[in-house]
């Protein structure tokens, strides 16, 4: 079993298309969230968003291909292209078939999907859609694009579980990794979903924001959703230290489950599962645990849930932790999510500070027992974080990482 490090971050989110700005605007509390509008013949519509904004796509995708692929699949391509810089590895043949490539996604390429729907029903003369449509809408297309840029050629492949996606998909990786069974892999995960279709359907459900996400506070509304994407270069800790690679934080630990029980109720004992199997699989004592990065999605059903799932696993030490949630900043970037929020957790780990929970009012009763940081924060040296993804399903992820 090989120790596996971070030794690259790569990011293309609502906070900034690099690292540089993406930290600046972490630690500093900025609220990215504002209105989406989209123009029909009927009148526009407006919702609340946190989007990629100036993001030039020629800018990081080869003019060649630009046609050839989603949004989400360029927002995937720009955050591994950073990460991999980052990491400064120089590939021998061998390392690119050792290599994996594994991301998350929710749903793909949704906006090559609503471009088809316009054109086929908004168009009575259409009786076709653009002929690369499968290419650029399969859910595989960001894990596909970024292995051919970066020309790796080890295991590659799609993960998709909601909100869980690049969680697991980061899990897997890292346990790819640990067991010897390849060398390296970048990781992470893209969504661009930003679409009027999708944006109804979520508002559909009733879990959407007016304003803004307020995790775990009273008067919560709801969620708003994001996008972007997020990418980790992960390696054995051998490798990094024999080529004096810069080390970012040390991956020990990944959990999951199944809550087996409903396909949007968050289960307490699930989400009590994964944090323990995570804490299993790194070896770690929840006493020795020093910060949260929350699933915190802002909803009713979301935040007490996992508020008591938190309490169960940590009993009192809980009192003393730091828990924030990132998508008071950027927003629910849905399958992305997770990726976004665990390169937030390295930068926290690296910088040894916590960001702070935006559009926090008061307490909510029923989610007070979880300490949560409004204002930016320290963290000692070498504390240990987890990462938190409960997803639509019933479907867990829970990273655990460590300070170096």
């Amino acid at each position: 079993m090989h120790r596996v490090v971070v030794t690259g971050v790569g990011v293309a989110s609502p906070l900034g298309c690099s690292i540089a700005e993406f930290t600046e605007k972490l630690f500093a509390g900025h609220c990215a969230i504002g209105p989406v509008t989209f123009t029909r013949p009927t009148g526009s519509i407006t919702y609340r968003g946190a989007q990629v904004e100036n993001f030039d796509a020629s800018q990081h995708v080869d003019a060649r291909k630009l046609s050839l692929m989603d949004r989400f699949s360029h927002l995937a391509v720009a955050a591994a292209r950073q990460a991999w810089a980052q990491a400064n590895i120089q590939p021998t043949p061998e390392f690119q078939q050792q290599c994996a490539v594994i991301l998350g996604t929710g749903v793909g390429g949704q906006i090559t999907m609503e471009e088809a729907y316009d054109r086929m029903w908004g168009n009575p003369t259409a009786s076709r859609v653009h002929p690369l449509s499968v290419p650029r809408l399969m859910a595989n297309a960001n894990t596909s694009q970024v292995s051919m840029d970066l020309g790796l050629q080890g295991p590659g492949f799609t993960i998709a579980s909601a909100c869980a996606s690049s969680t697991h998909a980061i899990g897997t990786a890292y346990h790819m990794v640990r067991s010897g069974m390849v060398r390296a892999a970048m990781t992470g995960g893209s969504e661009a979903t930003l679409t009027l279709g999708c944006l109804k359907g979520w508002e559909a459900l009733r879990v959407m924001s007016p304003d803004f996400c307020r995790p775990f506070s009273k008067g919560r509304q709801g969620m708003v959703l994001g996008e972007g994407a997020g990418c980790l270069m992960l390696e054995r800790m051998d490798d990094a230290t024999a080529r004096g690679a810069k080390i970012l934080a040390e991956m020990i630990g990944f959990g999951q489950s199944c809550d087996a029980r409903d396909i949007t109720t968050p289960d307490q004992g699930g989400m009590m599962r994964a944090l323990q199997n995570a804490l299993h699989d790194a070896g770690v004592e929840p006493t020795q645990v020093v910060h949260i990065n929350a699933h915190g999605t802002g909803t009713r059903a979301n935040d007490t849930t996992e508020s008591a799932a938190l309490k169960d696993v940590f009993g009192d030490h809980l009192h003393g932790m730091k828990t924030t949630a990132n998508k008071s900043l950027f927003g629910h970037a849905l399958g992305a999510a997770g990726a976004l929020e665990m390169v937030a957790t390295v930068l926290s780990l690296h910088h040894q500070r916590v960001p702070p929970t935006l559009h926090f009012v008061e307490p909510d009763p029923d989610c007070a027992l979880v300490p949560i940081t409004t204002t930016t924060e320290t963290l000692p040296q070498g504390a240990i974080a987890i990462k938190n993804s409960f997803a639509f399903g019933g479907l867990n992820a829970v990273l655990v990482v460590r300070g170096c």
